[in-house]
């Protein structure tokens, strides 16, 4: 189990964090072991202190672990993805989806 308190301070100090913290992190943090104010205190200190490259990288994957992983049905056509970071100013989506179907994808 992660302590909460001492992960923050790693990042809080200017410290890098060991293979296996940041996703320990994400998981107690998904799990509810850690409340949204400690993962606010954390990335307020990741942002000001910054992360290294290990460290993101294990953050993006321990994210992108952290909820359901779809299973892709085998399909020989090719498969691709445009999404949004949401908000009102997309406007490409309407012109793209028909012009992406008629390319076979």
């Amino acid at each position: 189990m992660i302590d909460p308190h001492s992960f923050i301070a790693v990042k809080r100090d200017g410290s890098s964090h060991r293979s296996g913290e940041i996703a320990g992190f994400v998981e107690a943090l998904v799990s509810g072991a850690v409340e949204p104010c400690q993962a606010s205190a954390w990335l307020m200190a990741a942002f000001l202190r910054g992360l290294d490259e290990s460290e993101t990288l294990e953050l993006t994957l321990a994210m992108r672990d952290s909820g359901r992983i779809l299973a892709w049905p085998d399909d020989p056509r090719p498969l691709s993805d445009k999404h949004s970071t949401g908000g009102v100013g997309d406007k490409i989506s309407l012109v793209l989806a028909p012009l992406a179907a008629a390319a076979g994808l």
